[in-house]
């Protein structure tokens, strides 16, 4: 039997990768966990994706002010996602042969300095602007914010990218919820008000760097006991095909998510007579249950599969994406939240699969991935909101209930062992 990814990582020295070494060696010691610098990446997170969600939970407020139409507002997230995807794999690469512990607090940087531009746009360009830039600090920080989970995970490397992972999408809900109770009422230039967040995620991230690159010495120092890299004996051509499914699956989870958040709080306004709080407070439902469902999926795979996680998380919610247009309110709020946990437990064990499959190149995979997921969001978009415009709010989430159906293509991945 050969192994696969998921005995990759049972290698004599499971602990240490080249994650947190440029170089791609190992030092043969055994790194344990690191709770506090875990807990500091996932509330860094939290933090920079509350500011990132307030950009959607505001949309209803600026397609008022400025007349948008639907493609308008999909044009919006296409030019945050595209920013925030395009240089995250380009990051990632880099890093992997010179990490840079201190790039963490500069995407935070940038991501206040997009808040600045969002809370002073006075014109459909300079929103535009503001989003890319916005998008620029999240193409800085997710790459080596994911480096730094694993380096601190002690090989439980599941669980730290879902503690990491829960982080975002915990922020991402908070993102209506603030914009409820403060944009909406007071207006778009109140989104100033949450530059206290992005100046506390630089505290933070300054921090963990210090410890990043403290950690990197003390790696360098040491005796390289251990083999010079973890390997996948697994067939090239086998691993590409598995990237290509585990893709296929990032396609279908994120262009379903990128229809509930940029356009469900539209389809609750439009079907249901909800006011735009009253909309925001059911987003915030639905993305609570994301960010709820989101640690469930990293221990689990860590202890019976990724691949059963993957396959139960994306196939496994069809049926209650297909139902979800013919259903009344408190039946489409119940099933959103459903849907929300159990899709979200997919993205860290695909991660991490995706990770084991091609060792040393932890940078990259996460800048893939995490880019790929926020370019699909920002394309869906863009498509999603014209297809609207030329139909209804309605046909498309009735379109996009089949999308987890691609999940069935989880059945073409690799056992945890295989011949």
């Amino acid at each position: 039997m050969v192994p696969t990814a998921e005995r990759m990582s049972s290698h004599p020295n499971p602990h240490s990768t080249s994650a947190g070494s440029s170089s791609g060696r190992t030092t043969g010691l055994p790194l344990p966990i690191v709770p506090g610098i875990l807990i500091a990446i996932s509330l860094s997170h939290l933090l920079n994706d509350t500011i990132q969600a307030l950009l959607p939970s505001i949309y209803p407020l600026l397609k008022d002010s400025y007349h948008l139409d639907f493609g308008q507002i999909g044009l919006i997230t296409l030019t945050f996602q595209m920013t925030a995807s395009i240089l995250q794999p380009v990051v990632g690469w880099f890093t992997d042969r010179r990490p840079l512990p201190y790039s963490l607090a500069g995407g935070m940087t940038l991501t206040l300095a997009g808040l600045v531009l969002l809370s002073r746009a006075d014109s459909f360009a300079m929103i535009l602007i503001a989003a890319g830039v916005i998008g620029l600090g999240s193409s800085v920080f997710h790459p080596e914010a994911s480096r730094v989970a694993r380096m601190a995970s002690g090989g439980r490397h599941g669980f730290a990218q879902s503690l990491f992972q829960v982080g975002g999408n915990a922020g991402t809900s908070l993102g209506p919820l603030l914009a409820a109770a403060v944009v909406v009422p007071h207006g778009q230039a109140s989104v100033i008000r949450f530059a206290v967040i992005a100046l506390a995620g630089i505290m933070i991230l300054l921090s963990v760097g210090r410890w990043y690159a403290r950690t990197l010495a003390e790696r360098a120092a040491r005796p390289s006991t251990g083999p010079a890299r973890v390997r996948n004996t697994m067939p090239r051509a086998k691993v590409f095909r598995a990237l290509a499914v585990l893709l296929a699956l990032i396609f279908s989870k994120y262009f379903y998510l990128a229809c509930l958040t940029n356009f469900y709080t539209f389809y609750l306004i439009e079907r249901f007579q909800l006011s735009v709080s009253q909309a925001q407070y059911a987003l915030f439902a639905f993305l609570f249950a994301v960010a709820a469902g989101t640690i469930i999926g990293g221990p689990v795979g860590d202890r019976i599969g990724r691949r059963k996680v993957i396959w139960t998380s994306i196939a496994g919610i069809a049926p209650f994406t297909i139902a979800l247009p013919h259903v009344g309110l408190a039946w489409m709020i119940a099933l959103s939240v459903l849907i929300g946990a159990i899709l979200a437990s997919a993205f860290s064990a695909i991660l991490v699969y995706a990770q084991e499959l091609i060792p040393g190149r932890v940078g990259m995979i996460s800048g893939l991935f995490f880019g790929l997921a926020f370019g699909i969001a920002g394309i869906a978009s863009a498509l999603l909101g014209e297809l609207a415009d030329r139909t209804s709010i309605e046909f498309v989430f009735r379109l996009c209930g089949y999308l987890p159906l691609i999940g069935l293509l989880a059945a073409f991945l690799p056992n945890e062992r295989h011949p």
